[in-house]
């Protein structure tokens, strides 16, 4: 549905002499997605025929869902998923803790309705919470801003 490219997770692939090297980043430092991320990287790059190939994974700089690209909103909501709007910007340092409502309201993918629910803090993954919409009564996921 949505591309590791579209994701802001490849972050480069490069050629070297008869074999390929690739720098992935997970969404977070505990992603459990990445060892099938990895293991579908070095079967598709097998099987287009390099023989000698490298995944290899970087946490710095840290992903944010602002790496993901438009084509890749696009197709999370196609798809039904709420798409991230912009990461929070931090100074360098500890991250405050924010308790309290959501300032900014979550716009369901399929009706647009802007006053959603959160149901539950975490969906499928960490990354994302579960939400329903009001005017058309649609579960959804929302994938969080980081």
């Amino acid at each position: 549905m949505v591309t590791l490219a579209e994701l802001g997770i490849l972050r480069e692939v490069r050629q070297t002499g008869d074999g390929v090297e690739v720098t992935i980043t997970p969404t977070y430092s505990g992603c459990p997605a990445m060892e099938a991320i990895r293991a579908d990287l070095l079967r598709a790059l097998h099987r287009a025929g390099y023989d000698r190939v490298s995944v290899r994974t970087l946490l710095a700089p840290a992903w944010t869902t602002d790496w993901i690209s438009a084509e890749g909103r696009a197709k999370l909501a196609a798809a039904g998923i709420s798409p991230p709007g912009p990461a929070p910007r931090r100074a360098a340092g500890p991250v405050p803790l924010k308790l309290g409502a959501r300032e900014e309201p979550i716009a369901c993918p399929r009706c647009g309705e802007r006053q959603t629910e959160r149901l539950a803090a975490f969906g499928a993954t960490a990354c994302r919470e579960l939400r329903r919409c009001p005017a058309c009564r649609e579960p959804f996921e929302h994938v969080k801003e980081i």
